[in-house]
């Protein structure tokens, strides 16, 4: 049996547009370093249009806290970038977003980028996308190998920002909302943290939580406290609310994005133009009113 027709079956996926797709392990540990500590995988589920600096901190930020304070050893980092079927003013296409995040984690030893969410024509739960991780890391490929040769499990956990946490704690008050994830609109909480998934990703998977100005987490954790075993905060010691959002308005009314997005990722939205339309449809907005204030003149 395929490794696609395997992933189909087990009910990670349905009609799956899977044809050529490998899940990428490149980057993953082949050998866990200390037979002491848990291997920990961190998937990072969004849109990034486009990635920026922060998408990339995160990581680095967890790989740190994860050593110096948890059993855990960071065997793997993964980008998941959300599929076309989820409409946003802002969302390049996968395609796009999908070269982007390459480009962005071509210099990392250990973040990939996973096509599996975004070849997808439907919307896929971020519970549906854990399970898929957990498929491939444990079910295909059995798991790490210590240093004795056994085979370990490897845990699969979310890694996101405290405003998602937030979002998680209140669903039944903003169901109807669209909320911002870093840089990252999701689709309606309704449906993403529907309770069964709640307790999926937080009860089976659990979440690394990086601290977001603005967000009150204690106050967020404080209805979460069934899970709370399994949510990890890191604190943000260099303090950095660069968002997708505020970059996507910085080249809208053309003003320099350097530094605050990977160069390669810069130069690769100045070849295709991208978020270009936003600005340009502003421009026409505005000269229209011009025209028709002088008309009415």
């Amino acid at each position: 049996m395929s490794q696609t027709q395997e992933v189909a079956q087990n009910g990670v996926g349905d009609a799956l547009p899977l044809a050529g797709y490998e899940f990428p392990t490149q980057r993953l540990k082949k050998v866990l370093s200390d037979s002491g500590r848990t291997p920990l995988v961190l998937v990072a589920c969004g849109s990034f249009s486009p990635i920026t600096y922060l998408h990339l901190r995160i990581f680095e930020m967890a790989l740190d806290w994860v050593r110096y304070n948890t059993e855990f050893e960071v065997v793997g980092g993964y980008l998941s970038p959300v599929g076309d079927a989820y409409k946003k003013a802002g969302l390049a296409s996968a395609d796009h977003r999908i070269r982007m995040c390459d480009l962005a984690v071509e210099d990392s030893s250990w973040i990939s980028v996973d096509r599996w969410e975004p070849i997808h024509k439907e919307y896929l739960p971020t519970a549906k996308v854990l399970d898929h991780f957990d498929h491939e890391l444990n079910e295909v490929r059995g798991g790490i190998e210590d240093y004795s040769g056994q085979k370990r499990k490897i845990k699969v956990a979310l890694l996101a920002g405290a405003d998602l946490i937030q979002t998680m704690s209140t669903p039944s008050k903003i169901s109807k909302r669209r909320v911002q994830f870093w840089a990252v609109v999701l689709i309606k909480l309704s449906d993403l943290w529907a309770p069964k998934d709640l307790d999926h990703i937080l009860g089976h998977y659990g979440a690394f939580i990086v601290e977001r100005e603005g967000t009150d987490i204690d106050d967020a954790l404080a209805s979460l406290q069934q899970w709370r075993d399994n949510i990890y905060v890191i604190h943000q010691l260099v303090k950095n609310d660069v968002s997708s959002t505020r970059i996507r308005l910085f080249l809208k009314r053309d003003m320099s994005i350097r530094y605050l997005v990977p160069e390669a990722v810069i130069k690769y939205i100045e070849a295709n133009g991208l978020y270009s339309d936003e600005g340009d449809k502003d421009k026409k907005e505005e000269k229209g009113k011009v025209a028709a204030a002088s008309s009415s003149s």
